[in-house]
């Protein structure tokens, strides 16, 4: 086996109309929220579910991953 990751990336974007969208980028879970607060708590519980009863080593993941979160904004121009 090769290195463990010890981070999870994931990304929060806008949502479509409103609020926002949290999405782990190597494995396909996306959750959402009204507000950053919401959405990072969601993320972190959507990873945490994803990730219960699994054998992280098999996934590549190191025993204490972090989940690392990049924020996506739009440039504002004047």
């Amino acid at each position: 086996m090769g290195l463990l990751q010890h981070t999870i990336k994931a990304i929060i974007r806008r949502g479509g109309k409103s609020g926002y969208v949290g999405e782990w980028v190597e494995i396909a879970v996306v959750t959402q929220g009204a507000t950053l607060d919401e959405v990072t708590r969601n993320l972190q519980e959507a990873v945490a579910l994803h990730l219960e009863g699994e054998d992280l080593t098999a996934l590549g993941l190191a025993s204490h991953a972090t989940l690392v979160v990049t924020m996506e904004v739009e440039p504002a121009y004047a």
